[in-house]
């Protein structure tokens, strides 16, 4: 990178934060503190307001804007790929604030990068489940900007077996956490006393009060996080399943805990988190003969019991 590229960088980049130490900036254009001093005040000397001096970090000042930014095709083509991705995980609202950023980008860029995005967007799309909509969610912006400024949640929440029956609840937000093929809200519950997890499609009604939590007194988000996997008592599950039936589990996997897969010459190893074995093995009994358990060899022990169970009901059936 060259030095007018590095510093039109350095001026995004402190932009994109409220302070920046120098050490932050070495680190990330791998550049020495020196360069880092002498960069800042070339920046200084263009007429670029920067606040701080070394040791203390950099800031620049409130209500100072560049003009806007020239996105190159990768970059405008890559934030078209993510926010294809990201759209059948979200909802109404997020995709809509997606849309509109994508025309931003769009509108900055040269005429024939434009046309170029343009029959990407045509030619890119992201097949998705049926579930992977949640239905009547409309929340998430409002919750992330709850989340990011500390703010009390009153919300109506649907029960898990009654559509018709709701509770009202007060809930000091943790943080957002997606799993299972949905967005959860975490936060401390002021009804039941306790941190709950509430998932956004349930809450029929949010309002954001004005009330500040004091966030310092919660667990953060990955506390929790590694709380509920210590007491689930989270166990690894390892199965090598036949290629050709891998495209069977793509969506199905996610929801027994799937973590990561890895090739292993014509057949594909994965790798699952799972609290018990039975559902587990339940599951990969449709899968018959094309899955072999490589552990433990308590889901072994689970499918063969399973195995035996089916074939004596079918052979007092017939």
């Amino acid at each position: 990178m060259n030095r007018i590229d590095r510093l039109h960088a350095i001026l995004t980049y402190l932009q994109s934060k409220r302070l920046v130490k120098a050490q932050e900036l070495a680190e990330r254009f791998n550049i020495s503190l020196r360069t880092v001093y002498r960069d800042v005040k070339a920046l200084e000397e263009s007429g670029v307001p920067v606040i701080g001096e070394a040791g203390s970090g950099y800031s620049i000042m409130e209500g100072y804007r560049l003009p806007p930014l020239m996105f190159t095709q990768e970059e405008a083509a890559s934030l078209l790929l993510a926010g294809k991705l990201a759209a059948p995980h979200t909802d109404a609202s997020v995709q809509k604030q997606l849309e509109e950023a994508l025309l931003k980008i769009k509108s900055v860029l040269r005429t024939a990068d434009k046309e170029q995005l343009n029959e990407l967007s045509e030619r890119v799309q992201i097949l998705s489940s049926r579930n992977s909509q949640e239905p009547h969610q409309k929340h998430l912006i409002a919750l992330q900007q709850a989340v990011a400024a500390n703010r009390l949640l009153f919300i109506h929440y649907e029960s898990s077996y009654s559509k018709t029956e709701t509770t009202e609840r007060l809930v000091e937000p943790l943080g957002l956490l997606h799993y299972s093929n949905a967005w959860h809200l975490i936060g401390w519950c002021r009804l039941r006393n306790d941190y709950r997890d509430f998932k956004v499609n349930r809450i029929t009604r949010l309002q954001v009060k004005e009330e500040r939590v004091d966030i310092s007194k919660h667990k953060s988000l990955t506390e929790y996080i590694s709380n509920i996997a210590r007491n689930y008592e989270l166990t690894e599950m390892v199965i090598l399943v036949e290629k050709d039936i891998v495209k069977y589990m793509d969506t199905t996997r996610h929801y027994y805990g799937f973590v990561r897969e890895e090739v292993v010459k014509d057949k594909v190893r994965m790798f699952f988190l799972v609290t018990h074995p039975e559902p587990f093995a339940r599951w990969l009994l449709m899968f018959t003969n094309s899955i072999t358990v490589e552990t433990p060899a308590l889901l072994s022990m689970f499918l063969e019991t399973l195995t035996e169970e089916l074939k004596e009901h079918y052979l007092k059936s017939g």
